[in-house]
């Protein structure tokens, strides 16, 4: 009746990952238009943007790789 279908756990990191860089990313893109009163050190390197786009991409290539496909067995 009801074929069992198995989705691997890598594409809900990948979820988890993209999820979380957007996050990161959105804020970073906030933090640039509205700076804080009292800067760190390195804010002129803005990590933020930096590491939500490292994951957003990391994470974009997680759900395309590990797809649950309908065809594939």
């Amino acid at each position: 009746m009801s074929e069992s279908r198995e989705v691997s756990i890598w594409f809900f990191i990948g979820i988890s990952l993209l999820v979380n860089g957007i996050l990161i990313l959105g804020a970073g893109v906030y933090q640039l238009n509205h700076p804080p009163d009292h800067e760190v050190v390195l804010f002129n390197l803005h990590a933020n943007i930096w590491w939500g786009a490292v994951l957003s991409v990391a994470g974009a290539g997680y759900c395309l790789k590990f797809l649950p496909r309908a065809g594939k067995s």
